[in-house]
């Protein structure tokens, strides 16, 4: 009783936000709390200035960045959601800016002290109050580290978790958790939609985003993956500088990969840069199974050599080899006018239920897919054909695929990126040749024995493990046999009742011969 009265007078707070910004269509979209929202609308008699001719999308994007960090990063995860919103206004969503007004410098100083154990005089030469950047649960400052007897003095970015943010964020995720569980409960259809799992899943990656060890990790991954690859630069990390709290990185210098102009003007081909890009992105997704989840042009910098330089590794994205295989198959096959094969990898990858047709699902790739690829080969793209398929996706009683919606999201940003830096190409078109290496390398008739190989090779890994379970079972049988569940032994006599005695006996007996057999024949 006292966490729902608690969250409903969140709520109604949350709800008098939106309504300033007249952003309240979000929860009328679920429809759980209509009292909440007529109180909102009725209290809240000033509207923002800030909002006139603003999309629905802007004026939420609005008033999320008004409400904080947790909302914040809700709407970054809303924008990967058009299956809930629309096209529209998950992508007016991708705009969402997140910054915040920074927090004083002494406070960061102390945040270090604590974590690092020691003065911050002794930690570094220089350090500075300002910081450079502020988002909602973390900003960053420039610093000169101290010389050691281990390492020289260098120019360094030490970025500092927001105080108080921890508790912040789980306040929030309550409410969050209790909106979900009345969704579910009070609109049955939209549960495919796992309103719940998606929760927990935006919780664990804020979770992770707040452990700032956890984003060095994956920044130190990430450049074992390009390691021998100088496409891509990834910010050294400091290890003896970085605690949960507290992430130190080599400072880096470059122009912002959207900034045309300045790119141009300091010798950059932007048709180099794209490609760069292009190749970049898809050896993260396809090669690597490992990529940046926020590739927006804040977050890339072209260096002095033309070189890519990423940073702010806070959200990644994973994609099992199995999906890379799907995702690649799907691409060819929109790209090339295949709806039936479109159709067809779907229901391969259990994303569509079996019991539903691969004609109807092949009519709706078409629908959606025509309109896209007969726009010039400028506008063509494949993140908003991907949009659009989640958003039918209801008639097919397809479940939610949180991988996928994550890297349509980061597909969105970077043919964002690669419009900017030429408004006349495309990105697909671009890695095309990197498409076609991959499909032949990883679809082909040779790597299709290699994963069969590969299969073979783990059922006979998995071999003994079977072979310990059948001397167990012998075992039991030699010293007294085996003992059944009372649920079990129901089945079996009614198996019997049903098929006779004889028929059930003779399967007991036929599983035990099979399983003498094959020990004495590896012994």
């Amino acid at each position: 009783m006292v966490r729902t009265i608690r969250n409903i007078l969140r709520l109604l707070s949350v709800a008098r936000t939106l309504a300033r910004y007249d952003a309240l269509g979000l929860l009328d979209r679920l429809d759980v709390a209509p009292g909440i929202v007529i109180l909102a609308r009725m209290v809240t008699v000033i509207r923002s200035r800030q909002v006139r001719g603003l999309r629905p999308g802007q004026r939420l994007a609005k008033a999320l960045e008004t409400l904080g960090p947790t909302f914040i990063k809700l709407g970054q995860a809303l924008s990967t959601r058009p299956d809930l919103l629309g096209e529209e206004m998950a992508t007016d969503l991708t705009d969402l800016q997140d910054r915040l007004a920074p927090f004083p410098g002494h406070e960061a100083r102390a945040i270090i002290e604590h974590d690092l154990g020691a003065p911050i005089d002794e930690l570094f030469e220089s350090f500075e109050d300002l910081p450079v950047a502020a988002a909602s649960i973390a900003q960053v400052h420039f610093a000169r580290t101290r010389a050691t007897e281990e390492r020289e003095s260098e120019d360094v970015a030490v970025k500092v978790l927001r105080p108080n943010v921890v508790e912040s964020f789980h306040r929030d995720f309550e409410m969050f958790y209790w909106v979900a569980e009345l969704v579910e409960a009070a609109r049955p259809e939209l549960r495919r939609l796992k309103p719940v799992e998606s929760v927990r899943s935006l919780e664990e990656t804020v979770q992770l985003e707040m452990d700032l060890r956890f984003e060095a990790a994956a920044s130190a991954e990430l450049a074992e993956n390009f390691e021998g690859d100088a496409s891509l630069h990834i910010p050294a990390i400091k290890w003896p500088l970085t605690s949960k709290r507290v992430l130190t990185l080599e400072r880096i210098s470059g122009i912002p990969v959207d900034e045309r102009d300045l790119l141009i003007e300091a010798g950059h081909d932007p048709d180099e840069v794209l490609a760069l890009c292009a190749a970049i992105f898809f050896n993260m997704v396809f090669r690597d199974g490992f990529f940046h989840g926020d590739l927006h042009p804040g977050n890339l910098f072209v260096g002095e050599d033309g070189n890519i330089i990423a940073v702010d590794f806070g959200i990644m994205g994973r994609v099992d080899k199995k999906t890379r295989r799907h995702l690649a198959e799907m691409l060819i096959a929109f790209l090339t006018g295949n709806y039936r094969w479109a159709a067809q990898v779907h229901f391969d990858a259990g994303w569509v239920p079996a019991h539903k047709s691969v004609d109807a699902f092949t009519q709706a790739c078409r629908s959606i897919a025509e309109p896209i690829l007969g726009l010039p080969q400028d506008q063509i793209s494949m993140a908003h054909l991907l949009a659009q398929l989640f958003q039918v996706t209801e008639y097919f009683d397809m479940e939610t695929q949180p991988q996928l919606l994550q890297l349509q999201k980061t597909m969105l940003l970077i043919e964002g990126t690669g419009r900017r830096l030429n408004p006349q190409a495309n990105m697909w078109k671009v890695a095309e040749p990197l498409i076609e290496e991959w499909v032949t390398e990883n679809l082909g008739p040779k790597a299709r024995i290699a994963e069969t190989v590969e299969d073979v090779a783990g059922a006979i890994q998995r071999l003994p493990h079977v072979v310990a379970g059948l001397e167990k079972s012998v075992t039991a049988l030699n010293e007294g046999g085996i003992r059944l569940h009372p649920d079990t032994l129901e089945a079996f006599v009614g198996r019997r009742r049903r098929n006779g005695a004889s028929s059930s006996l003779a399967w007991a007996v036929a599983a035990v011969a099979a399983a003498v057999a094959l020990l004495a024949v590896l012994q």
